[in-house]
Formats: C-alpha cells, structure tokens, sequence
C-alpha cells in the first residue's frame, strides 16, 4: 500500500484526506468585545443591534459593549467582526467566545 507524501501544504489544503470536508450543519456563534467611544456608546449600540444576528447581552458606562451573534459560516463570522471594528466610534472589537452549534 503506496502512502501519499504528507507535507504542510498537502494538509492544510485537505489534499491528504480521500473524502471531501463538509462543514458541519447548524451555525457558528460568538461572543464579541467591544470597546466604543462612551459617549457616543447608544448610537453604536444601535448600529450593532441592526446588524443581522446581533444581539447586546451587556454594557458598560466606560464604553463597553458585550454582543452575541450567530452566523451561517466562519466567513460570515469573520465578516460580521470586521464590520463591527470598522463602525465609526468603535476603537476595538475582539472574539472572545466561538462555538460551532450542530
């Protein structure tokens, strides 16, 4: 039984394995950290709550915000904390909690 040469490059492109990845069904969801400029932090708030599948679960006077929110995909994940760290007002918006719901 001839073995494939196994290499970085092979493995991270998935071109090991003799089946295809299926992502996993269901929804990727995250908890992310905000930190906006307080006195501008209601309007912020109101941008992300618009956002599709955001939700705020907490707030702080000194200009933090706790949103949860729920994706189809990592990609939309990721594209979703881009566009919160790109909102006027926010200085940062970091994942601190990612789960993959079956």
């Amino acid at each position: 039984m001839a073995h494939a040469k196994l290499n970085r490059r092979a493995l991270i492109t998935g071109r090991v394995l003799s089946t295809a990845v299926i992502s996993p069904p269901g929804c990727e969801i995250a908890s992310i950290l905000v930190q906006a400029r307080p006195e501008r932090l209601t309007d912020v708030e109101a941008e992300i709550a618009r956002l599709p599948g955001c939700e705020i679960h907490g707030r702080d006077s000194r200009g933090k915000l706790v949103v949860v929110t729920e994706a189809p995909d990592a990609g939309s994940l990721g594209t979703l904390l881009n566009t919160i760290q790109s909102l006027r007002d926010v200085y940062s918006a970091a994942l601190v909690f990612h789960a993959i719901e079956t």
